[in-house]
This record gives structure tokens, C-alpha cells and sequence, in this order.
């Protein structure tokens, strides 16, 4: 189902504030890594944001996306300050790792593969 006009308007609203929160609380840089809010999804009734988080070059994205659940109370808290003008009642929040760049870094090496063996029969 297509997302509608005020989904999307309250969805990059809480992604620019969720940014603004996590680079305080500094999730956006850690261990030698990044976190990076890809998107949020709004549900129809605008009670819960769906966050997707692109995690660039953490050891353990699992243990990393569980410290962030952990604090998603303290999170949740922040983004009703900054938003309590905006919405009647803030979003709960559920967080998800985005894997849409290891897509991408998993479709650049089978491309050069292909590209170094253009004669090698197709399977």
C-alpha cells in the first residue's frame, strides 16, 4: 500500500529529529563505525514509525541495534520534547537494520566478477 501525503511529511520529520537525537546521544559514531537513519515508515495512523538504521562498518550490528532498543524509552522521550507541537501523540518506535547497502556492496562484487570472466558459461 502506497504511503500517503502526511505519512511521508511526519516520517521525514521524525527521521530529521531521530538524527538530531542520535548524533547527541552519539549512536551516530561508534567504534569506528557509523549509524545512519535510513528511513521511517509511518503506519497509516501515525502511532508507530518503523526506523530503518544503515549501519556502516560495525563489528556486531546486532548487539548494536539492541543498545539502540535499549534506549528507545529515553529516544521515544526526546522525540516527544521535540515534537509534542507537531503531533498529538508521539510514535512508538521500532528499529530495524537496513541492509540495503550490503545489497549494494553484494551487487558491485558479483558485477566485477562477472566483468573479470566475460567468457565463463552462464549458470
Amino acid at each position: 500500500m502506497q504511503e500517503s501525503k502526511r505519512q511521508k511529511q511526519v516520517g521525514q520529520l521524525v527521521q530529521q529529529e531521530l538524527s538530531d537525537i542520535f548524533q547527541r546521544m552519539g549512536f551516530n559514531v561508534t567504534d569506528g563505525g557509523m549509524i545512519s537513519i535510513a528511513t521511517v515508515r509511518m503506519t497509516p495512523d501515525l502511532l508507530e514509525a518503523r526506523v530503518y538504521l544503515s549501519m556502516f562498518q560495525i563489528k556486531d550490528t546486532s548487539e548494536m541495534l539492541q543498545r539502540i532498543k535499549e534506549h528507545s524509552a529515553e529516544i521515544r522521550k526526546d522525540l516527544g520534547n521535540r515534537m509534542s507541537k507537531q503531533l498529538r501523540r508521539i510514535p512508538e518506535l521500532s528499529f530495524f537494520l537496513d541492509d540495503t547497502l550490503d545489497y549494494v556492496f553484494k551487487m558491485e562484487e558479483l558485477f566485477k566478477k562477472i566483468n573479470e570472466n566475460p567468457d565463463a558459461p552462464q549458470s
